[in-house]
């Protein structure tokens, strides 16, 4: 054990010598190292403050070329500024007049421009160029606001009312197309025919679309540029001197209820006619002016109803007037001929009201529209009150005038026309009734309307024939205004309103009245030919005249009277007219159909015993066939003898 320890410590000892040798071993190199690394601190010190320099110069080299290419951009961007000025000044002095487009696309680029530089300081000229660009800007608004003068001038023109009018309308009347009916024009037979047929009213094209298309685009520029005063005013002068000529053209004329009293019917007639042209043609121009009112300032912020309404102040003003001329008339002295001339302006009335209202739907004339429906109504209720004065009017008619030949009279024609005449207005009158909530289609108030005119002009036909003292000719009058009265029906559209019964009614009218005449006129020359005991056989001997209890001075009084009487009907009914030739053969035919037979039997059965005279002619004056060619002389309205040619 005693032994072992030294042995172990000098074992320890040799290793702390081992090592001590190796801490002082490394220690050296540690120090080497550190001796090697101090060298190469300062070797790269020194390469530091050698390349330093180098470093500070290739700095600056590279910010002096960034520097140069941010020069250089912004020369580049400024030259091109430049060139977009030099273009647009080019494109702006040639007017906006050769390309409106591209002239407007110049002006936003110098406004680009202009937008550009105030963003840069660092242009030394940029006042100066600023203030170039701007005196340029400055002279395109006024270009362009020249632009907007001339084309709002060259297109405002005033429009002739013939070319808003597709077929300028002419007052017509209605020619007597019945004047067989009594041979002669009646003051009663003429009534103003539905005059406007129909014209073809549009409204007119003021601008053309294209210059339409320009002047918005240039209001849109001119408002959005501040210069909305000026811009209003060009056009409002513009469109208001070219709607004041066009108007001042038509030449309107203002009416007050005391000129319409003392007009002649004529005259005012003729004023309506114009009336209901003027009326359509004013309303289309402010229709038009709306429209391009509307078309030019869509979209912008611009108070475009307040421009409408200044410049359409001269059109409101012939509006009014016009109004005012309905209204007189409407309440003027009524006539059954004014009638018609109600219904034209009826018919006006209720054409234009809708455009009426969009005319001025939020506009500062807003009172137009409640004045063209009042105009309306009134003519409505002054035609439907008409309808009643009319029926009253045939009915009470009480004119002395007489028709001595029993033709048609002047007053059934008058009548007749006016119905007639009704039914070129059947559409307007269907409107009318609308507005009159009577539980009933229109249709079937026409008829009422026409059912009662008709049975007020049969009254007034039966009073009228009272004042023949001939109950013959009492016959035919009747029998041939109430015939006029079924012809007229059956060849116009009133036949589909009053009906095949009516018809036919008053055919049978006319057949008991024409059985009536035959009566009344024939009677007493047919018992003339009449024998008691009257046989087919004749007499051929003295026996056979004594037995049949005739003697042969009777049948020669009896001659001689039937000769006597067919001669008076001759010349009296000769004079009469049957003006329509279906009527007048068939009344001739029967009364020879009964007076023929007659006439025949009683020569066949008596001829004989007046033959021997030494005068037969004096009793026997006519053969039959005579009789029958003188009966065809009847009611042509001529002296008996009279050739026709």
């Amino acid at each position: 054990m005693a032994t072992e320890l030294p042995e172990t410590m000098d074992a320890l000892a040799q290793q702390v010598s081992v090592l001590r040798a190796s801490l002082q071993s490394s220690q050296g190199n540690t120090e080497g190292m550190v001796a090697i690394l101090g060298s190469f601190d300062e070797r790269l010190s020194e390469l530091e403050a050698t390349i330093h320099p180098i470093q500070v110069r290739a700095h600056a080299t590279q910010m002096a070329h960034e520097n140069i290419d941010k020069a250089i951009k912004v020369a580049d961007d400024i030259l091109a500024q430049v060139v977009i000025v030099r273009e647009a000044e080019a494109t702006i002095l040639r007017g906006p007049h050769v390309d409106l487009e591209s002239y407007l696309k110049a002006v936003g680029r110098l406004k680009d421009v202009v937008g550009f530089f105030s963003l840069r300081d660092n242009f030394t000229s940029k006042e100066r160029f600023l203030n170039d660009v701007n005196v340029l800007l400055s002279k395109s608004s006024l270009m362009i606001e020249e632009e907007f003068k001339r084309l709002m001038i060259t297109y405002s023109k005033p429009i002739e009312g013939d070319l808003i009018l597709g077929s300028p309308p002419k007052l017509q009347w209605a020619s007597d197309g019945d004047a067989e009916a009594d041979g002669r024009n009646s003051a009663h037979s003429e009534h103003p025919s539905k005059r406007l047929e129909t014209a073809i009213c549009r409204t007119p094209t003021l601008i053309p679309t294209r210059i339409l298309q320009l002047l918005h685009t240039i209001a849109q520029k001119l408002v959005q540029d501040g210069n909305q005063q000026s811009c209003f005013k060009i056009y409002r002068d513009a469109r208001r001197s070219a709607l004041q000529l066009s108007f001042q053209k038509l030449g309107v004329e203002k009416l007050s209820k005391d000129d319409v009293e003392r007009m002649q019917s004529d005259a005012l007639e003729a004023k309506i006619g114009k009336w209901t042209e003027y009326l359509r043609i004013t309303v289309k121009l402010l229709n038009g002016e709306r429209k391009i009112c509307d078309q030019v300032f869509e979209g912008i912020s611009f108070n475009k109803d307040q421009c409408f309404a200044e410049l359409a102040g001269i059109g409101v003003a012939v509006a009014k007037t016009l109004l005012s001329f309905g209204d007189a008339v409407a309440k003027s002295k009524r006539s059954s001929e004014k009638l018609f001339v109600l219904l034209d302006m009826y018919e006006v009335m209720h054409d234009v009201r809708s455009e009426v209202e969009v005319i001025f739907e939020d506009s500062f004339w807003s009172e137009m529209p409640e004045a063209a429906f009042g105009l309306m109504k009134l003519l409505a209720q002054t035609a439907h009150e008409m309808f009643v004065d009319f029926e009253e009017l045939v009915e009470k008619d009480t004119s002395k005038t007489n028709v001595h030949d029993g033709t048609v009279h002047s007053f059934t024609i008058y009548v007749i026309n006016h119905v007639k005449f009704l039914f070129d207005y059947q559409s307007t009158l269907k409107l009318l009734f609308q507005g009159f909530e009577t539980g009933s289609d229109t249709e079937s108030q026409l008829a009422v309307v026409l059912t009662k005119i008709m049975q007020a002009l049969q009254n007034n036909i039966h009073g009228k024939s009272k004042q023949y003292k001939d109950p013959a000719l009492m016959c035919i009058f009747i029998a041939n205004n109430i015939h006029y009265m079924v012809r007229s029906v059956c060849r116009s559209e009133a036949k589909d309103i009053l009906g095949d019964d009516w018809i036919e009614r008053h055919r049978r009218i006319v057949q008991q009245h024409a059985q009536q005449y035959k009566r009344v006129a024939w009677g007493k020359a047919l018992q003339t030919l009449s024998i008691k005991g009257d046989s087919s056989s004749g007499i051929s001997s003295l026996s056979d005249l004594s037995s049949s209890g005739v003697s042969r001075a009777m049948i020669k009084e009896r001659f001689k009277s039937f000769n006597m009487q067919f001669e008076e009907l001759r010349a009296k009914q000769s004079l009469w007219i049957i003006p329509d030739q279906e009527l007048r053969e068939t009344l001739r035919l029967s009364i020879a159909e009964v007076l023929l037979p007659a006439y025949q039997s009683f020569v066949k059965r008596f001829g004989n015993l007046v033959e021997d005279e030494k005068k037969p002619r004096k009793y026997f004056k006519y053969q039959p066939d005579e009789l029958d060619q003188l009966l065809g002389e009847f009611f042509e309205g001529q002296q008996s003898g009279e050739q026709k040619k």
